[in-house]
């Protein structure tokens, strides 16, 4: 069972969390709190925008961009000076 509710922190900073009847005594639970990243500004904390995973961006060059990629780093590689 997995139940998720989005709530506004109150002034008191205290949330109270009702178990359903229909979960046994006893039961183990996990129980995760999440919000978003903060970010200092003149006002106090304000919430910014969630970075975007690097993974979005895999695989978006042609494999014919650079050719074999082992080969392209070795000719870099060539134009260094020893």
């Amino acid at each position: 069972m997995t139940i998720e509710q989005t709530i506004e922190i109150p002034a008191n900073r205290r949330i109270i969390f009702e178990v359903p009847s229909q979960v046994p005594i006893g039961t183990t639970a996990r129980l995760e709190l999440v919000w978003p990243h903060l970010e200092k500004t003149e006002n106090g904390p304000t919430p910014r925008q969630p970075r975007t995973p690097i993974s979005r961006y895999f695989g978006i060059l042609s494999p014919d961009t650079y050719g074999d990629g082992v080969v392209y780093q070795r000719e870099v590689r060539d134009e260094w000076d020893d």
